[in-house]
């Protein structure tokens, strides 16, 4: 795995932008590192075959580690390069209080808690955005590129 660009830092001012830079990011550096924090760590399975196929579909067990392949750790690592990734954004504020999560997908989320609130949060964030849109004038003698400012 090579790094194509530099690891955007975690700024909570400009967190919509960092989350879409984090998300591209991680995701160039393999397909399943956004997985892992989008649906947590990867499960190493075999297919079952103690177990009689039923109407065709194969039926898949946790394979041991004993048994797991070289792709097979890479990919149970998955999480830890996604945690580590994610770590080295953080100021020591905001990583002291996701320091207590154990997976990449809790850290995604408690930023993302952390950063935009809870549905409480953002609804009244929206409303208050709404309310200062719907009372947006035009000043006396005031240009239009002024106004766009």
């Amino acid at each position: 795995m090579s790094s194509f660009s530099k690891i955007p830092m975690f700024s909570k001012e400009d967190f919509d932008d960092w989350k879409i830079c984090m998300q591209a990011h991680l995701s160039a550096l393999d397909d399943d590192i956004w997985f892992v924090i989008t649906d947590g760590p990867l499960t190493i399975t075999k297919i079952n075959t103690a177990v009689a196929l039923s109407g065709g579909s194969p039926q898949y067990i946790e394979k041991p580690r004993t048994e797991w392949t070289a792709e097979d750790k890479k990919k149970a690592n998955l999480d830890n390069v996604a945690k580590n990734i994610l770590y080295k954004t953080l100021d020591k504020n905001t990583f002291s209080k996701i320091k207590i999560c154990k997976i990449g997908k809790e850290i995604w989320e408690k930023l993302i808690q952390l950063s935009e609130g809870n549905e409480h949060t953002k609804e009244n964030k929206l409303s208050v955005a709404t309310q200062k849109f719907d009372n947006i004038r035009m000043k006396p003698g005031e240009s239009t590129a002024e106004f766009d400012e």
